[in-house]
């Protein structure tokens, strides 16, 4: 086993989007980062919803650090409703967005430094929906109960919390409009909002924190919309 005086920082579907925002905002703090993702790529390509992946990519990152100061659970689950989600694709939802993130932080146990921290992605769909989301929205709200859960079976070894994005735009189109309007910060959220929470509640300054879900969504889970007011009309 090799050791490395620098932070070590893994991060699953970090190869895209909000995970790989926070790679990029790590390495530029100096970190050594491993990512998982099944996007082809400069990193430990496969599927975290099987065990053995799961297995061979922690055996990876210990043998190769010897340590682990930050997890980032940040894969992203299966979005099917319940008209269309087979047995077999909400199972995968599941796996992708629960069991993973479980075992995952099972097996770098071993490697957790002092002062570690585990960040679980869950959702604003983790406490609001639309129609046909379940297989998503399920994954979501179970990584957000299962927050709490590790932070007090973890206590006084690693601190755990969860990041509830509302909607971040993962791509390079700008979204003006209604679209953004409507949030009540006036804009659509960045991958470097969410990147930029994870890097605070992994820091020293996040010590008393824990068990905590905190959701980023500019305000839209706050506001209350009524059919007639502020512009709003509800069509059936």
């Amino acid at each position: 086993m090799e050791k490395t005086e620098k932070k070590v920082a893994v991060i699953t579907g970090g190869g895209h989007g909000i995970g790989k925002a926070i790679a990029e905002l790590f390495l530029a703090d100096g970190m050594i980062v491993y990512i998982i993702d099944k996007k082809e790529g400069d990193w430990f390509v496969g599927d975290v919803s099987v065990k053995e992946t799961l297995e061979q990519f922690a055996r990876h990152v210990i043998e190769s650090s010897g340590r682990v100061d930050y997890l980032i659970n940040n894969a992203l689950p299966l979005m099917k409703g319940i008209d269309e989600c087979s047995f077999e694709e909400f199972q995968y939802a599941l796996s992708v967005g629960i069991t993973a993130p479980f075992y995952l932080t099972k097996l770098l146990m071993p490697a957790f430094t002092e002062n570690a921290s585990v960040i679980n992605i869950s959702s604003s769909r983790d406490r609001m929906s639309q129609p046909q989301t379940e297989s998503y929205t399920a994954a979501k709200g179970g990584i957000a109960a299962l927050t709490h859960a590790m932070a007090v079976s973890l206590a006084g070894r690693v601190r755990v919390n969860s990041i509830s994005p509302g909607w971040i735009n993962t791509s390079d189109d700008l979204i003006e409009g209604a679209d953004a309007l409507q949030q009540p910060v006036g804009r659509v959220g960045r991958p470097e909002d969410i990147a930029e929470l994870v890097r605070f509640l992994c820091s020293d300054k996040a010590g008393f924190i824990t068990g905590e879900n905190i959701c980023v969504d500019g305000g839209m889970t706050k506001q209350m919309i009524y059919h007639g007011e502020h512009g709003w009309v509800y069509e059936n």
